[in-house]
């Protein structure tokens, strides 16, 4: 396997046939009857049973997609608000999907300064040195947020070199405010989002952060739901893969988000969330498989990735 995590994502999404990923972002309400309802998971309130019902579900999860996408990005806030049996669960996530041979993104946004941000990167992307941690793994990549400048990417720019994992930069969000802050231009009309992804793609640029497949290890967060207002990045970073949230719930169309695509299919990670994982809400697939909520989510990564490759051949 390769130890550059850009050459790993280029090796996985051509064996998956697919740009589509899938995030985890479970929440206890909305989680299947099955699971819910089980003697030992059916107590919202308490801890153990909301967190190990939170487990079944995302593994459950995982071993369905595993075999159709590249990647899973593991949300932690939805697991911190467990405080440390939920982190513990996050971390058990990581073991779980590393051991399907999916390559893992930690959604954590985290970002700071100085010692700060060194001990975060290490936090988050160095795989434990302690005793007592031997089998926990930290995920392949992480978000992190640079609005604080290059001292708020360099440490976890080093560190993923250093470990062979990436990091994906915010700039440019898909909710619906975020062109209040990051589209706002500067003395000389330039959006903020455009001098942020200039910082970052210059760091990318950098030949300690290039793989053998011409990619960097750092890349960018950029929603697919502001299509016009981003389409000129992939053309002006061609060395960075694009984390691109939006698709699905969200309101960003398969068009929308594949335009971030090169056309040997690399270079963009498209995340669906909730339009995966809480398929089986929907009428159109209840009506399919009824309670078998396993079939739900594993015919919405069907037609999700139906959706891109379609998106796709429109494209070349």
């Amino acid at each position: 396997m390769s130890s550059h995590f850009a050459d790993r994502l280029c090796d996985a999404v051509k064996a998956k046939k697919t740009s589509l990923i899938v995030g985890l972002d479970p929440v206890y309400s909305r989680l299947p009857a099955a699971i819910k309802t089980h003697r030992d998971m059916n107590d919202e309130f308490d801890v153990d049973a909301a967190v190990d019902a939170i487990f079944d579900f995302c593994t459950q999860t995982m071993r369905i997609i595993a075999p159709m996408v590249p990647a899973v990005k593991i949300n932690i806030a939805f697991f911190e608000k467990y405080l440390w049996e939920g982190v513990e669960t996050y971390y058990a996530l990581i073991s779980e999907a590393d051991d399907l041979g999916l390559e893992v993104i930690g959604d954590v946004k985290r970002g700071d300064i100085g010692h700060t941000a060194e001990i975060y990167a290490s936090a988050h992307l160095q795989n434990p040195e302690l005793s007592g941690l031997e089998d926990t793994l930290a995920p392949d990549a992480i978000t992190i947020n640079g609005y604080a400048g290059e001292d708020a990417i360099r440490p976890f720019a080093n560190m993923a070199t250093a470990q062979g994992k990436g990091v994906f930069v915010l700039v440019r969000t898909s909710n619906p405010s975020a062109a209040e802050i990051q589209d706002s231009p500067d003395a000389d009309g330039r959006p903020m989002y455009e001098r942020l992804a200039k910082l970052v793609g210059r760091i990318a640029d950098e030949p300690a952060q290039i793989g053998k497949k011409g990619y960097s290890n750092v890349g960018m967060v950029v929603g697919g739901t502001a299509p016009e207002t981003t389409a000129a990045l992939r053309r002006d970073y061609d060395k960075l893969w694009f984390l691109v949230p939006g698709y699905g719930s969200q309101g960003a169309s398969a068009v929308d988000c594949v335009r971030f695509c090169k056309p040997d299919g690399t270079g963009a990670l498209i995340n669906a969330s909730r339009s995966i994982i809480y398929a089986y809400e929907k009428p159109k697939y209840k009506q399919q498989f009824g309670e078998d909520w396993k079939r739900c989510v594993e015919q919405a990564v069907i037609d999700a990735k139906v959706d891109l490759a379609t998106a796709m051949q429109s494209k070349l």
